[in-house]
């Protein structure tokens, strides 16, 4: 279909949007309706409400809710969002391993399946104590702590304990067996200004296809102290997650075995039969190749397993009437283990499966400072944020004898492969002034921040590389400015330069071997971007619309690849060349009437590799090719309505078509899938107060289509279809949920 004809009702449907948004068609005012478009900001920057999440289904990843926003990508294979090996977040072509995460300033890393530097947002807080979540796109914000972000940061803040005592209660129950339990007790305001609140959730679920629970567990436990002007904060967060993996299918499996086919488990016989050769029909069809064939087809069982452990402290304090400083200490313990039941591995002569596991932990302790004065027109801010992570990497093996439990952390491995640790020093500095000139009108901010990331690896077991690396820049400057034209409507553009900081991990460059590592440490060189945008924004009483174009220029692009084209030689990881994106986004919220609202949200995305390269000592022409993962348009529109008590929304999204490989030879098709919301609410009912009934339905329409792509990694060529790393997105489920404070 030609682009033309494709933007066409998309774009009628926001023209009509505008023009017909400038009243009420009952002549009211929508008096709490709030900015979610960044009014003010000289970048790009977009907010979902405490509302948007409570209307989520309960216990759904914000990262999920945040997709609706323009220019934003969310997939996974869970109707929540939080089943971390098929978790992918991508915004302009970026994805979130080149994006920063914060929780109430406090980095949560890149929040990757292997994260050596965090922790995903759904262990770090339950959804129902989040109360908004913004993302700055391109430019991201110099305040955040992150060394990730070459396409933007994304900021989680947390709800403060309530001033009044109280026990809020929740129950979801609905599809694969689901129930969901959150309990939280606030303490109310004491005289002395302390409040404070602990809460529990409970999570219990069956896949949805195939065997196997996904379970968590959460503890979040907040205290604040007011005193006058300055506020401290207490916090401490646990979260135990043990989560059973769907398998990876490929084009060709789908075609064979179904949307809905999975891995063996409970069914112990069929996985021995097939390391043994011993294909189920349809199986035995699967094209053996290389990378992935009929023994890749299904594996017994994989699992993820992760304990957590997040707290610290925070001061907000008002020094004088011009100055004001914040402060962060955090720590950060994370123990995790993947479990992979492999047939290529044997226990034993009569057991051709052994378990292996890829072991995680992560001790990190940081500091986030930052100090704030006003000078005339001038707010000049900076700060520092240090931080002290020790990671450990090993590959276990573990001898099995039949289909026994194993949802729990293993000792005593048979083989260990390898094992790593790596100590990560991190130290990055920033500052900015932010002049306001013509009566407040104009405003212009210009800033710059100095990144310097120090990885020492070793290598205690095995044949994986050692070493130091080093990232740093001086000076990453920002630049931008917003003009008010009146009131309401405003322009605003930006420019920034970003770096991304090597990863250690199972897949960073020390994943070579020391002759490997050795050769590439004098030259390799950190990922960058550049990022420009200019766009408008208008916020009036019952509509806000903002569109705006980009460009980013994206150099150092790190890849693994074979060096040469002598067998067995190790790869290494590269800079591969270049990226250039082009892009344009627009958004708008219009408030019908008192009662109806609707959002529109289109973007358009052109991401192109700009150079070939060069693997075991064949040229890959990627030159001209689109960005995996990328889709070129994505469209979302939710119409809600609230009406004495009663609310209601259904949102969709179109995603179009993705590539999977480099060379652009694998895709999956495009899709659109839609979300229904509907319930009952009252400030009080009976001696309950904020009671609340709530009916989710996720894909409404049992759209069936890949969600995550890349789940396996990214590669050169598949035109047969048979590269095992495609998701399917879940089914239409449904969960009820009843709620209420006492």
């Amino acid at each position: 279909m030609k682009l033309k004809s494709k933007l066409k009702p998309i774009c009628a449907a926001m023209l009509c949007l505008t023009a017909a948004g400038n009243v009420f068609a009952d002549g009211s005012v929508d008096t709490e309706s709030i900015s979610v478009i960044g009014t003010g900001q000289t970048r790009q920057e977009q907010s979902i409400t405490r509302q948007d999440m409570q209307n989520a289904l309960p216990g759904t990843s914000p990262l999920k809710v945040l997709s609706k926003l323009p220019g934003v990508q969310f997939t996974s294979s869970d109707p929540w969002g939080s089943y971390e090996w098929a978790t992918r977040f991508n915004v302009r072509g970026f994805n979130q391993n080149q994006l920063g995460f914060t929780l109430d300033d406090i980095p949560l890393g890149d929040m990757s399946y292997g994260n050596n530097n965090g922790l995903h947002i759904s262990r770090a807080i339950a959804s129902e104590n989040i109360r908004n979540a913004s993302i700055a796109e391109g430019s991201g914000n110099l305040s955040k702590a992150s060394t990730n972000n070459l396409g933007g940061t994304v900021q989680f803040v947390s709800t403060d304990p309530l001033d009044a005592f109280g026990v809020q209660v929740g129950q979801t129950l609905g599809s694969s067996k689901t129930s969901r339990t959150f309990v939280r007790l606030d303490s109310g305001r004491f005289s002395s200004g302390t409040k404070a609140y602990i809460s529990f959730s409970r999570n219990r679920a069956d896949k949805w296809k195939g065997w196997g629970p996904q379970n968590q567990d959460q503890v979040n436990a907040k205290l604040v102290q007011i005193s006058g002007e300055n506020r401290f904060t207490a916090f401490l967060n646990t979260s135990r997650r043990n989560e059973t993996d769907y398998a990876d299918l490929s084009i060709q499996s789908k075609n064979l075995l179904g949307w809905n086919w999975d891995n063996y488990a409970p069914n112990w016989q069929a996985a021995v039969n097939a390391a043994n050769g011993i294909f189920l029909p349809g199986v035995a069809a699967i094209t053996n190749t290389p990378a992935f064939g009929q023994l890749d087809a299904a594996y017994y069982l994989g699992r993820g397993l992760r304990n957590d452990e997040l707290g610290g402290l925070a001061a907000d304090l008002k020094l004088t009437d011009s100055t004001r400083a914040k402060a962060t200490y955090y720590h950060h313990h994370d123990v995790g283990q993947g479990h992979w039941y492999t047939p290529y591995v044997p226990s034993s002569a009569t057991v051709p499966i052994s378990l292996r596991t890829t072991e995680y932990s992560i001790s990190r302790d940081g500091l986030v400072t930052s100090l704030t004065y006003l000078y005339d027109n001038n707010e000049i801010e900076g700060g520092i944020w240090v931080e002290r992570n020790v990671h450990d990497l090993t590959r276990n093996y573990y001898n099995v004898a039949g289909p026994a439990d194993t949802a729990f952390f293993l000792s005593n491995p048979a083989l260990t492969q390898f094992k790593q640790n790596f100590v990560t020093t991190t130290r990055v500095f920033h500052l900015q002034d932010t002049i306001s000139l013509m009566d407040g009108n104009l405003k212009l901010n210009a800033g710059l921040k100095s990144p310097r990331v120090n990885i020492d690896a070793t290598s205690l077991i095995g044949t994986r590389a050692g070493g130091q690396l080093q990232a740093k820049e001086n000076f990453l400057p920002s630049l931008g400015l917003n003009f008010k034209f009146n009131p309401y409507d405003e322009m605003f553009a930006s420019i920034s330069q970003n770096m991304r900081a090597f990863q250690p991990g199972v897949d960073g460059p020390f994943s070579t071997t020391q002759a490997g590592f050795n050769a590439i440490q004098g030259t390799l060189q950190p990922e960058k971007s550049t990022n420009m945008e200019i766009g408008v924004r208008s916020n009036r009483e019952n509509l806000q619309v903002s569109a705006s174009i980009y460009t980013v220029d994206f150099k150092n692009r790190l890849l693994s690849i074979a060096p040469g084209g002598i067998t067995g030689n190790p790869s290494v990881f590269a800079n591969v060349g270049k990226v250039q994106t082009n892009g344009f986004q627009a958004d708008a919220l219009w408030s019908i009437t008192r009662n109806f609202k609707w959002f529109n949200a289109f973007s358009y995305n052109d991401s192109k590799y700009k150079d070939n390269y060069v693997t075991g000592g064949a040229v890959v022409a990627t030159s001209g090719k689109t960005v995996v993962d990328a889709p070129k348009m994505m469209f979302s529109s939710e119409l809600s309505y609230e009406q004495d008590g009663y609310f209601a929304s259904i949102e969709g999204k179109y995603t179009d078509k993705r590539y999977y490989t480099y060379l652009n030879d694998g895709q999956v098709p495009a899709y659109t899938v839609f979300d229904l919301t509907a319930g009952y609410k009252q400030k009080t009912l009976g001696f309950i107060e904020d009671f609340r009934a709530q009916l989710n339905v996720t894909n409404l329409l049992n759209t069936k289509y890949f969600g995550t792509i890349g789940s396996n990694g990214f590669t050169a060529s598949d035109p047969a279809g048979t590269f095992m790393t495609l998701q399917t997105g879940a089914p239409q489920m449904t969960f009820v949920t009843v709620s209420g404070r006492f």
